[in-house]
């Protein structure tokens, strides 16, 4: 039996890696097979590209290298670990996807989402998640999660203005319209108890409609 490919996806600061790891625990203690990774990264080299990618220093970066490297992050991590763990039957639970490059990339950063999406059509080959969480939060506030979050790793990302947050976050309320019957929203403002259960409850009850 095939597994699902769940993705999680926000702005930044909106709580999803937090959540994402307590489903996974909530997600075994139900009997089910689970596998969590992220993106950019997952596997080595897709991890080697990520620093490159986040390193706070690049910021340089062109618009469309930053795209180029996320798509190629995007296929490495997919045919080395999603596909073989989705033939094995398991739950994949990744922290960002596509969407995430269609919101910052093709949006925020103005490629263009039809272009964003072509590039990384050739990168999964149609290979679409079977259920999106989106965590939807006030720019503002997630910001003011990551400067109250020592622990969170700090990227070249972080540095953007509140304008840049402000389109990514416009940006995935157009997927939510593009995608309505895969991408289901989260208030992310709520606490992270009442956040774990609206998820856990969404992924269960997508797993007992297949």
């Amino acid at each position: 039996m095939s597994g699902f490919f769940i993705t999680f996806e926000g702005g930044e600061g909106a709580g999803k890696t937090t959540i994402l790891t307590a489903i996974k625990d909530k997600l075994i203690e139900a009997g089910y097979d689970v596998l969590t990774t992220r993106e950019p990264g997952g596997i080595e080299i897709a991890e080697k590209i990520r620093a490159i990618i986040l390193d706070p220093s690049h910021t340089k970066m062109d618009a469309r290298t930053e795209a180029l490297l996320y798509a190629a992050a995007r296929r490495q991590h997919l045919v080395e670990k999603v596909i073989p763990a989705l033939a094995e039957g398991k739950i994949i639970l990744c922290d960002r996807f596509i969407d995430s490059s269609l919101a910052y990339q093709g949006y925020a950063r103005g490629l263009g989402v039809d272009e964003v999406y072509q590039i990384n059509q050739f990168a999964i080959e149609g290979k679409m998640p079977d259920l999106t969480l989106y965590f939807d939060i006030n720019p503002k506030e997630g910001l003011r999660r990551i400067i109250a979050n020592k622990e969170r790793e700090q990227n070249r990302l972080d540095l953007e203005n509140i304008q840049f947050h402000d389109q990514v976050h416009d940006a995935y309320q157009q997927l939510l319209t593009k995608f309505p019957d895969r991408i289901q929203r989260v208030d992310a403002k709520l606490s992270i108890p009442e956040v774990k259960n609206i998820v856990y409850q969404h992924i269960t009850r997508f797993l007992k409609e297949q």
